[in-house]
C-alpha cells in the first residue's frame, strides 16, 4: 500500500524512464514507475552507450560495473566491399571517456533498477496507464494492474486481464513508453514522419572473428549495414533491406514472431545470414555460432509536434525516432531524461517555473531538429571523398553521438554543419 501521492509518476521502464526517475528520487522527491511489462527486458538487444551518456552514468556511480560489463569501441571504420576508406576516432572527443560501451539493455536496466531500489524506488511492473488528465495542481490518473488468466488448456495459455485499478495524483507524468506512447497520445501531440522508413534484418552471434574496437559501416548499392563488436565474443549485424520486403533478399522468408519491447517482429531465415555476408561484408572470415538474433526490424523517422505541456511531459522513444546505426535515440533520451527530471524538480523546489520547461522543449526540439536533417543540415565541401558525400543526408544517424560531439566527428571526415 502507497501512503502517499507520488511528486513525479514515470510511464516506461526502460533505460529512459528508469534513468527519469532515479534523477528525480536523487533530489529527494518520490516518484513511482508503471510498465505494462511483468518483468524486465526478457529478450536484451545489444546496445552502445555514447561518450557523453558514459559521463551522465557517472554521476550516479554506475560507470564501473556499466564497463566491467561493457566491450569498448574506439573507431567508425567505413568500408566499401574490402575497402576500409575512412576512420572517424572516437578518442579525439573531448570527453573524460572518450569511446562508446557496447553491453545488452537488460544489464544497464539491471544496474538502474538497483540503484533505485537503493533508494526506496520499486518498478510497478504489470501496470499500464488507463486514463490521464491533467488538473490544475498535476495530473489525475488511472492505473490498471494486469494479471495473467488462463483459459483451461492442457497447455499453458492464457490473457492479460485487469485484476484492479488505482488512482494517482502526482504533480507531473514523464512518458518515456517508446514510439507507441500512450502518454503522447492522450495529451493529443502529433507524431508526424520526417523522413524515410527503414527496414534492418538484424543478427546477434558469437564468432571467432578479432573486431577489435571498432564499430564498422559498409555500404551495398546505397544500402547501410553496420557490424557493433560484444562483449564475450558476440557481434551484432544490421544489413538495410529495401523496402523491407523479404522477397527482395534470396533466402529470407518471413517466419513466427519474436516479441522484443512489446512489439512483434518477424524472424529470418538463419541461411540468410551468409548471403548477407558474403555479399555485403567480404572482408568476414569469421565463424557463426548460437545465433540468438535474427529478425526484420522497422525503423521510421519522426518527432513529436512537441516535447510535453504544463503537468505532462516526454522524453526518449515517446518523442522522437530514427535509424539504428548510430543508437542516437536512446542516448539521446537519457540525456532528455536527466535534463526533464532536473527541470520538473526545479518547479517542485520553487527553483524554476515554465520557463525550465519551455527551456528544454526548445533544446531537445532543436538538438532532434539537427539529428534528423531538418534544421542545420550537414553538407560535403569539395574534395570530400564521393562515397563520404553520397551519405549525405542522412549521415547524421550514423554515428555514435549527438550535438557537438556529432559535428567533431563528422569534421573528421570531411563533413560541415
Amino acid at each position: 500500500m502507497f501512503h502517499a501521492e507520488p511528486d513525479v509518476v514515470v510511464v516506461g521502464a526502460g533505460p529512459v524512464g528508469l534513468f527519469a526517475a532515479l534523477n528525480v528520487a536523487s533530489r529527494g522527491h518520490r516518484v513511482r514507475i508503471i510498465d505494462k511489462e511483468w518483468r524486465p527486458t526478457a529478450h536484451s538487444y545489444a546496445l552502445a552507450l555514447h561518450a557523453a551518456s558514459l559521463e551522465l552514468l557517472e554521476e550516479f556511480a554506475l560507470l564501473g560495473p556499466v564497463l566491467a560489463a561493457s566491450r569498448r569501441v574506439r573507431h567508425v571504420g567505413f568500408y566499401d566491399g574490402g575497402d576500409r576508406f575512412a576512420d572517424v576516432d572516437l578518442r579525439a572527443l573531448h570527453r573524460d571517456h572518450s569511446f562508446v560501451a557496447v553491453l545488452r539493455q537488460d544489464v544497464l536496466e539491471r544496474l538502474l533498477v538497483d540503484a533505485l531500489a537503493a533508494r526506496g524506488v520499486k518498478v510497478m511492473w504489470n501496470h499500464e496507464l488507463a486514463q490521464m488528465q491533467p488538473v490544475a495542481d498535476g495530473v489525475d490518473l488511472t492505473v490498471d494492474k494486469l494479471a495473467r488468466e488462463g483459459l483451461g488448456y492442457a497447455v499453458e495459455h492464457g490473457e492479460w486481464v485487469v485484476q484492479r485499478t488505482r488512482a494517482m495524483k502526482p504533480a507531473f507524468v514523464i512518458g518515456t513508453d517508446g514510439h507507441r506512447s500512450r502518454v503522447r497520445q492522450a495529451i493529443g501531440i502529433d507524431w508526424p514522419e520526417v523522413g524515410p522508413v527503414q527496414h534492418f534484418a538484424v543478427f546477434e552471434f558469437r564468432t571467432d572473428a578479432e573486431l577489435g574496437d571498432e564499430m564498422r559501416i559498409m555500404l551495398h548499392d546505397g544500402l547501410q549495414n553496420v557490424v557493433w563488436p560484444m562483449p564475450d565474443g558476440y557481434c551484432r549485424w544490421s544489413f538495410e533491406v529495401p523496402g523491407g520486403e523479404a522477397s527482395t533478399v534470396s533466402r529470407i522468408k518471413e517466419r513466427s514472431d519474436v516479441q522484443l519491447g512489446g512489439v512483434g517482429y518477424p524472424e529470418i531465415e538463419p541461411e540468410a545470414l551468409g548471403e548477407f555476408l558474403r555479399v555485403r561484408a567480404p572482408w568476414f572470415r569469421g565463424s557463426v555460432e548460437d545465433l540468438r538474433w535474427r529478425l526484420l526490424v522497422r525503423f521510421e523517422r519522426r518527432r513529436a509536434a512537441g516535447m510535453g505541456d504544463g503537468r505532462i511531459w516526454l522524453a526518449g522513444d515517446s518523442a522522437h525516432m530514427t535509424g539504428p546505426v548510430g543508437i542516437q535515440s536512446m542516448n539521446v533520451g537519457l540525456l532528455e531524461a536527466r535534463d526533464l527530471a532536473q527541470a520538473i524538480c526545479d518547479v517542485l523546489e520553487g527553483r524554476g517555473g515554465s520557463e525550465s520547461l519551455a527551456a528544454y522543449e526548445a533544446a531537445r526540439r532543436a538538438e532532434w531538429g539537427f539529428l534528423l536533417g531538418i534544421d542545420r543540415p550537414v553538407y560535403a565541401p569539395p574534395g570530400t571523398d564521393a562515397r563520404i558525400a553520397g551519405l549525405v543526408p542522412g549521415i547524421e544517424s550514423l554515428l555514435p553521438a549527438a550535438a557537438g560531439d556529432l559535428e567533431a566527428l563528422l569534421a573528421q571526415i570531411g563533413l560541415a554543419v
